[in-house]
C-alpha cells in the first residue's frame, strides 16, 4: 500500500530528529467520545427483531395473484 502524504511528513520529521507528533496524541484520540444511550419504551418497541426476506414477503402476494387468475378461468 501507498504512504499518505502526511505519513511520509512524520517519518520525515522522525528522520531529522524532530518530534513525531504521533507521540502527542492523547489516550482520547482513538476513543468514541460520543455519549450513550439506552433505547426509549417507543424505540424498543417500535424495533424489528427479524427482518423478513423479500422471497417470504413476495409468496404471499403471488400466491393471492395465482388463486385469483384460477378462479376467473
Amino acid at each position: 500500500m501507498a504512504k499518505s502524504a502526511a505519513r511520509k511528513q512524520r517519518e520525515k520529521l522522525a528522520r531529522e530528529g524532530k518530534r513525531n507528533p504521533e507521540l502527542n496524541r492523547s489516550i482520547f484520540a482513538f476513543a468514541d467520545m460520543r455519549q450513550r444511550t439506552t433505547k426509549t419504551r417507543t424505540e424498543k418497541l417500535n424495533q424489528q427483531k427479524h427482518k423478513r426476506s423479500l422471497s417470504y414477503q413476495s409468496d404471499d402476494g403471488l400466491f393471492y395473484l395465482r388463486a385469483k387468475l384460477a378462479v376467473i378461468v
